[in-house]
């Protein structure tokens, strides 16, 4: 420690100074940076060390200078799971002498004590260099060096001779190396962690003439629809049981009608809870069979989560302690006051068997997992037991590292992103509820261009069963087109509620209610699909868009760029390579045609710097040539509020 001369201070990635992992997708490389520095005049060098967790083997990986002593290197990260990576620098001895040799060299001035010093660097060098073929060589050099046969300026010569310190840099001596320690974290996820295109849907309302209840195999026909649109995760609310006690009726009416079928998530019943389907959607065997269909069509099951229990749900009565006692004996159920949920009781976190409800918790993941489901959303995490999550999660990821986890939590920012902090792959947001320029852009700025990014990864939802904002109530068609393009260019994983939004269903329960009138919730609902207002041919195109070009598939990459009209909003998104670039320019206003001058130079953004330059409009196939670096857009509502550009490369 005493002889350690180098100080690393300000490594990256890393989210709470390693206290969580930075989250990543395979093929990533992943970029380092850190301040290192030391005392004197001496020369640094530094390394990035990396391993996948669990292995014994650091791999290494040369970091270089950026100047004021910020450093950076970077690695590939080719498998799933947990890695490791730390920084390790030391003062090179050997390339200060070869720096000091190089100046001298160019004034005349080297001298043979200057020549001795090499020698013996090189000669521990040569000692490092053990039984490698490189040994005999640099013991050599180090002869020829301290020799005086030979005129200083040839020996001089021989020691800047650039091959022999390529050879020479490969065994450092790295004695009095420092390290950030300990280790830090980064989890390694699929790709479609990173990029996604997710399409909800209720089973129950997939049915057939003749019938009142889809089943799974209904939901197998439909499969070609929802691939049609672009959609690669078909994710579906729960399919379990449902409860009877307190069944809410249409519209979450308090008494039901006969026949009125519940919520799906009043969960549980005499059948089973939430390891078991409800009987009206059909057998595991028909959900198996769903899953394989799906996958045979690159689409990707993802199923609901939600810790709740119906009254009828079997641990109720298995297992009392795992729920809270009111005075009266009764069991408390769930309230967000005024709001009162009769028909679901919480778990209780607290209760002194939370061991054995961490389990069983835990064993419904594990039980969706074998029937081949490895994409779940989490239905309100934020209300659950933040230490369950952090481990639930850590173990399945560490058996199933290509478990993916949505939360749906619409909380106050801290938690969502302490939950994305603890595990969670991918994260609802507040989207729904940004729909102005300046907010829109703002909160952009938060999630991809500060420490954020590093651990969360935003899912853009312009609607869900529980929110249909007012933007979608009043703006009609132009709205949900609006909207739908923000999602999918702004979030590389993004969501619908479906078939509502592409039939733009629209009408509140009541004024200034953001539920649906008839919310599918509470009742089976049929849809056409066939209906002539469908979005589902845009959709579609957007999708492929989205498809087609690298820079549409992260969510960093973003700039915004100025217009001089408040309602035309326009950003930029790049791949990473810089050789694919993508220009949004959007009308946020459903009312009104707008137009504005845009500021868009593509030197800034890419590596393309001709001027004039080429676009493609992605929607229309038009192809545009601009100047550098204020173009005129005009936008039409009702014809085409968003224009999607590729920059052309020469």
């Amino acid at each position: 420690m005493s002889r350690q001369r180098t100080v690393i201070e300000n490594v990256q990635p890393s989210v709470d100074a390693g206290r969580y992992p930075a989250k990543r997708v395979v093929g990533d490389r992943v970029a380092v940076t850190a301040d290192i520095y030391a005392d004197g005049h001496d020369l640094i060098r530094a390394v990035v060390r990396f391993r996948r967790a669990g292995t014994k083997k650091f791999s290494e990986s040369e970091m270089r200078p950026l100047g004021n002593d910020a450093w950076a290197g970077s690695f590939l990260v080719d498998a799933l799971g947990g890695w490791e990576f730390q920084v390790e620098g030391w003062v090179d001895h050997y390339d200060t002498w070869i720096d000091g040799l190089e100046k001298k060299a160019e004034v005349d001035s080297e001298s043979d004590v200057d020549l001795a010093i090499g020698a013996a660097l090189l000669h521990g060098a040569a000692g490092r260099a053990g039984r490698s073929r490189g040994r005999d060589t640099i013991e050599r050099a180090a002869l020829l060096l301290e020799t005086t046969d030979a005129p200083l300026r040839e020996r001089a010569g021989h020691a800047l001779d650039p091959k022999l310190i390529e050879l020479v840099r490969r065994y450092p001596d790295r004695s009095f190396a420092s390290r950030c320690e300990p280790p830090l974290q980064l989890t390694v996820d699929p790709v479609h962690a990173r990029f996604s295109s997710w399409y909800e849907m209720f089973p129950r309302g997939v049915y057939r003439d003749g019938t009142k209840h889809g089943t799974f195999r209904d939901v197998i026909d439909r499969l070609e629809y929802v691939k049609s649109m672009g959609f690669d995760v078909l994710y579906l609310p729960p399919i379990h049981p449902i409860g009877q006690a307190y069944r809410k009726g249409r519209n979450n009416a308090l008494i039901p009608e006969a026949g009125d079928p519940g919520s799906p998530w009043a969960i549980g019943g005499p059948e089973g809870g939430h390891t078991a389907i409800h009987p009206q959607l059909g057998t595991a065997e028909d959900f198996r069979a769903l899953v394989t269909a799906a996958q045979k069509r690159g689409i990707r099951i993802a199923l609901d989560i939600a810790f709740q229990c119906s009254p009828d749900h079997p641990w109720v009565s298995e297992h009392p302690e795992w729920f809270v006692r009111r005075p009266d004996g009764s069991i408390q159920y769930a309230e967000n006051p005024p709001k009162k949920y009769q028909d679901i009781y919480p778990v209780n976190f607290e209760s002194d068997q939370w061991e054995e409800l961490w389990a069983a918790l835990k064993g419904v993941f594990d039980h969706w997992i074998a029937q081949g489901v490895t994409i779940f959303r989490v239905d309100n995490p934020h209300t659950k037991s933040f230490p369950f999550w952090e481990w639930c999660i850590r173990e399945i990821k560490s058996v199933h590292p290509e478990a993916v986890f949505l939360a749906e939590a619409f909380t106050r920012p801290r938690r969502m992103y302490g939950l994305a902090k603890m595990g969670f792959t991918q994260s609802y947001t507040y989207f729904a509820w940004r729909t102005d320029k300046a907010e829109l852009e703002e909160y952009l700025t938060e999630l991809t261009a500060t420490g954020v990014a590093e651990f969360y990864r935003p899912s853009f939802w312009p609607n869900t069963p529980d929110i249909l904002h007012e933007y979608l109530q009043e703006g009609g068609e132009p709205a949900f087109t609006i909207r739908l393009a923000l999602a999918a260019t702004l979030s590389s994983n993004y969501g619908i509620y479906g078939p509502a939004f592409e039939l733009q269903e629209a009408t509140p329960r009541e004024p200034g209610s953001e539920e649906y009138l008839d919310s599918e919730k509470y009742e089976i609902r049929r849809w056409s699909t066939a209906n002539p207002r469908s979005l589902a041919p845009f959709i579609s195109r957007i999708n492929a868009i989205r498809r087609e070009n690298p820079a549409l598939q992260r969510t960093t990459g973003l700039r915004f760029h100025e217009t001089d009209n408040d309602q035309i909003m326009a950003y930029s998104r790049s791949s990473e390579d810089g050789g694919n670039v993508v220009l949004v320019v959007v009308n946020l206003s459903y009312e009104h045609t707008h137009s504005a001058w845009v500021e868009f130079s593509p030197a800034a953004v890419s590596r393309h710097d001709s001027r004039p330059f080429s676009l493609t409009e992605l929607l229309s196939g038009v192809g545009y040539t601009w100047g550098e670096y204020w173009n005129f857009v005009e936008l039409d509502p009702f014809h085409s509020p968003v224009q999607i550009f590729r920059l052309e490369m020469e």
